[in-house]
C-alpha cells in the first residue's frame, strides 16, 4: 500500500492549491479516503473525507466553503481543492485511508504567507 500526496506548496493568503493523493497496492474504488493536516507543534487534525464514489463528504467547520474533496477513482486518485487559503491552513497535509489497517502518506507542506 502506498500513499502519495502532492500539490502543496508556497501559496499568498487568498490563494489556491489542489493537492493530489496518489494510490496504490489495494482497491482504491473500496475506501473512504481522509485528508488530514499537522501545524507545527499542533496535533494533527481533520480536514475532509470521501467516501467511495463520493456519495458522502464531509469537511471539519475551518475549511468548509473553502476547501472541496474529490475522487476519480479510475485513475487511484484523490484531491483536495484549497481556495481562498488563509495563513492559519498552514500545515503538513496528509490523505489517509483504512484497508486492513490505518495508511498514511508522507505528506505534502502548505505555507499560506504574504
Amino acid at each position: 500500500v502506498q500513499l502519495v500526496e502532492s500539490g502543496g506548496g508556497l501559496v499568498q493568503p487568498g490563494g489556491s492549491l489542489r493537492l493530489s493523493c496518489t494510490a496504490s497496492g489495494f482497491p482504491f474504488s473500496r475506501v473512504y479516503v481522509n485528508w488530514y493536516r499537522q501545524a507545527p507543534g499542533k496535533e494533527r487534525e481533520p480536514v475532509a473525507s470521501i467516501s467511495f464514489t463520493g456519495g458522502s463528504i464531509n469537511y471539519a467547520d475551518s475549511v468548509k466553503g473553502r476547501f472541496t474533496v474529490s475522487r476519480d477513482n479510475a485513475k487511484n486518485t484523490a484531491y483536495l481543492q484549497m481556495n481562498n487559503l488563509k495563513p492559519e491552513d498552514t500545515a503538513m497535509y496528509y490523505c489517509n485511508v483504512y484497508f486492513r489497517e490505518n495508511y498514511w502518506g508522507q505528506g505534502t507542506q502548505v505555507t499560506v504567507s504574504s
